[in-house]
């Protein structure tokens, strides 16, 4: 007869067994996923669509997958949209550079789930500012949705799609800027950054100078190489409303999808000062 002791130790050995098997399970699955998209970490707009590496999403590899999906929506945190409608605009070709670099910027989004105030890098970022400068006044921001949003790895909200499921570009591109920034250490986007969408492929080496209007706000500090434009911070009242945001989370499960607050940019202003 075993005795109560081996009884113990004979069942945490068959949960250690348990556990390992779980993780290993779980370590192929994220090497299967891996294979598939063979790259890093990566914000790309490749072919007009969003999309972000598998790898940026894996959690603790010991939890099953069905924790992944939400058991219920949360409730939305944000207001109704103004009236209105997102103007279709097209351009043949990137706006002259009008803006002054010695001047500073600040772009404030007037979205459903409170205000997010950007400041400018026009020094360092003075084509994709002037961009910027360029859409607004022609109200190209206006009753745009931010179109996805990303909980796991990478913490973006995405914005500047008229179309709102990401294919949507002014017509134009612009260069990438400012990649060597002090602040983009350890191939990190700090908290408090906004920086362009592209669709730059880590893999083939293609894709350069390819910024459109989509840029994403990043509310946590996030792992990505430098190969996005960052050319502004966020204010800290802007990332208040951004973790508001992030609260509510996603719609897919997966952590990155459309995000279950409805956030509508009702209005968007540059300012120089």
């Amino acid at each position: 007869m075993v005795s109560q002791e081996q009884r113990r130790k004979q069942l945490a050995r068959e949960k250690l067994v348990r556990q390992q098997q779980r993780r290993e399970a779980a370590r192929r699955r994220a090497r299967a996923r891996n294979a598939v998209i063979a790259g890093a970490l990566a914000v790309v707009v490749a072919g007009g669509a969003v999309s972000y590496a598998a790898g940026a999403f894996d959690g603790d590899d010991t939890k099953d997958d069905a924790s992944a999906s939400p058991s219920s929506t949360p409730k939305d945190p944000c207001a109704k949209a103004a009236p209105g409608k997102v103007k279709p605009l097209t351009f043949d070709k990137e706006p002259k550079l009008a803006i002054d670099k010695s001047a500073d910027y600040t772009m404030d989004l007037k979205t459903t789930c409170g205000d997010i105030a950007l400041d400018l890098d026009a020094a360092k970022a003075p084509r994709t500012v002037n961009s910027f400068d360029f859409l607004v006044k022609k109200g190209y921001l206006d009753h745009t949705k931010c179109h996805r949003l990303t909980t796991g790895g990478i913490y973006v909200l995405q914005c500047g799609d008229p179309k709102g499921d990401g294919t949507g570009t002014p017509g134009y591109k612009i260069p990438d800027e400012n990649l060597k920034d002090a602040r983009l250490k350890g191939k990190v986007y700090p908290a408090g950054t906004v920086a362009m969408a592209n669709q730059y492929n880590a893999q083939t080496k293609k894709g350069r100078n390819s910024g459109g209007s989509q840029f994403f706000l990043v509310y946590q500090d996030s792992q990505l190489p430098p190969d996005y434009t960052p050319f502004g911070t966020i204010s800290d009242s802007g990332m208040k409303v951004l973790k508001k945001i992030a609260a509510a989370g996603e719609s897919s499960g997966q952590g990155d999808g459309a995000p279950n607050a409805t956030v509508v940019i009702d209005k968007a202003t540059v300012t120089k000062s």
